[in-house]
């Protein structure tokens, strides 16, 4: 039998709350003020809690603050119940985490829908839990196995978060919370800057299992930079704390990681370095080289590339690019149809810079 507690100042209309769930075969205990709330809530730990807003002792919002501070009370769902209808006491008590929000008065129907959808909510939950702490202890005995870094790519294979974005889409933002790294299943992902102007920097392009998102390896550390899919992505991601646990008796693969990042920055250092001495048509041609080396292709082939894209990490106007690649171009230096862009003459293109 799943029990509710009441917390309500009304006399009438506690108990006639209370005996509508008694008669739905609920256990019900009540409360006639905030404080004495709290200590029931404590003592006898219901599957959900009702709460008024306007009380004596304490008010809704402070029980709720209370109990939410409790670890064996923070997870009890929480339905406030008061005739205030303003908009921004609604908002106030959802912001606090509040399951819902019924105004006074309640119907019948209303009142039983919103426990019974809180009470399967909340079980639910609790099933999750359970599954994913029987999971975590079995990933456990496999951290010990991972030794370098292609284990740890197979670790995030076997045991990551797989998500899909589509082209466009952020993976995460500059200067959020850093608390996944990720690898390339599958596509292409950008890391971008934006600088004062809104231009956009490309600094990093990140392809198949490639490793990204190191931020997260840091306490309290912010991404450093935006991540975008460059087409249709699949996204592997593993948890920060995760990573530490694999990292922490690991020195090795620690510095496997730490010599990933040293050759990222170093990329990132001369690519800041063409961007400021570079002229365009040096920048031009250590780009293409640069995208056809990263992507994988033999500089013979085609490359698909947007020329949005390629004026991002030439660090000059798209407007700038295309001039040069046309100019580029009539020289027989490239080929270019549409988004196509093909090394014609790798000698002369490699002697420009």
């Amino acid at each position: 039998m799943k029990k509710i507690l009441i917390i309500e100042d009304d006399s009438v209309l506690r108990e006639t709350t209370a005996e509508i769930l008694e008669l739905e075969n609920y256990k019900v205990v009540t409360a006639a003020n905030g404080k004495r709330g709290v200590e029931q809530a404590r003592i006898m730990l219901p599957d959900l809690i009702i709460c008024d807003i306007m009380m004596p002792e304490l008010d809704g919002y402070d029980v709720f603050k209370l109990l939410s501070e409790d670890s064996k009370t923070k997870k009890i769902p929480f339905i406030f119940m008061s005739a205030k209808t303003e908009m921004k006491d609604v908002r106030k008590g959802m912001d606090l985490g509040a399951d819902d929000y019924l105004t006074k008065p309640v119907e019948e129907e209303l009142l039983l829908s919103a426990i019974e959808s809180r009470l399967a909510k909340s079980e639910l939950l609790n099933e999750a839990e359970i599954i994913e702490e029987e999971a975590e202890e079995e990933v456990d005995e496999t951290l010990e196995n991972i030794l370098n870094l292609d284990d740890l790519k197979n670790y995030f294979c076997d045991y990551g978060t797989a998500r899909t974005y589509k082209k466009g889409e952020y993976i995460y933002k500059e200067q959020e919370n850093s608390n996944y790294v990720y690898l390339v299943y599958k596509g292409k992902v950008k890391g971008v800057k934006i600088d004062e102007f809104g231009k956009e920097l490309i600094i990093t392009v990140n392809k198949d299992d490639d490793l990204f998102g190191f931020s997260a390896l840091f306490e309290g550390a912010r991404n450093y930079e935006s991540a975008i899919a460059m087409e249709k992505v699949e996204i592997m991601s593993v948890s920060k704390n995760t990573i530490q646990s694999i990292l922490k008796n690991n020195y090795q693969l620690s510095l496997d990681i730490f010599q990933l990042i040293n050759e990222n920055l170093t990329e990132i250092k001369d690519q800041l370095l063409q961007m400021a001495y570079g002229s365009m048509r040096r920048k031009t041609a250590k780009t293409i080289i640069k995208f056809a080396h990263k992507m994988r292709q033999k500089t013979t082939n085609s490359i698909n590339i947007s020329r949005r894209d390629l004026a991002s990490v030439a660090g000059i106007a798209t407007e700038s690019l295309i001039r040069t690649l046309t100019d580029l171009k009539k020289e027989g230096v490239i080929e270019i149809e549409g988004r196509n862009i093909r090394i014609i003459d790798l000698e002369k293109l490699e002697a420009i810079y």
